[in-house]
């Protein structure tokens, strides 16, 4: 608390620069603690791992939630026939995508978590590699295709980016009661 404290009053401080004028608070406590990630990093995992047994599942879980929330906005979307709209359109594409890359990090975290499908070498680095067992080829494919998800993720993020732009743009045709006659 009285860490926080501190930090508050640097932050404070720095807001009474002049060249600090015109920015929030906030704006100025987040550029700090980015700049100070960014400086003074002690450890980056770009990859999270997940220790057995309960981490796996909590985060199964979550991919599971946020298929079913993207399922029920392209479901809602299309009931109220907001798609017609380029903007609405792009954010149904994006929560596809979205779905699409939920699964296969399910279905990838599931491989992953298997002991008899191949065996792992340098693991956690550049140079990692695979080793299938006899007979489960076909498996360490699967893990392979599956594990290059950013050609699900990426696009789903620029369809998301388009959507809120478009919404940004004509914001007084993306009313959801404009379409439903309310």
């Amino acid at each position: 608390m009285l860490c926080f404290e501190v930090f508050r009053g640097f932050v404070r401080d720095l807001y009474s620069f002049p060249s600090f004028k015109g920015f929030s608070e906030t704006m100025v406590s987040i550029a700090i603690c980015l700049l100070a990630v960014v400086l003074f990093p002690r450890e980056l995992w770009a990859t999270q791992i997940h220790a057995d047994p309960e981490g796996l599942y909590s985060h199964q879980m979550g991919h599971g939630f946020f298929i079913l929330s993207m399922g029920v906005l392209a479901y809602w979307l299309r009931g109220r026939r907001l798609i017609r709209y380029k903007g609405w359109r792009y954010l149904q594409y994006s929560a596809l995508l979205f779905t699409l890359w939920n699964l296969d990090a399910i279905l990838v975290h599931h491989l992953e978590n298997q002991d008899d499908i191949f065996m792992k070498f340098s693991e956690g680095t550049l140079h990692a590699y695979l080793r299938p067992y006899p007979g489960r080829e076909w498996l360490a494919w699967i893990f392979f295709l599956g594990k290059m998800d950013h050609l699900l993720c990426v696009p789903a993020i620029v369809f998301l980016y388009l959507a809120l732009r478009e919404m940004r743009r004509s914001p007084h045709r993306f009313s959801p009661q404009d379409d439903t006659g309310l």
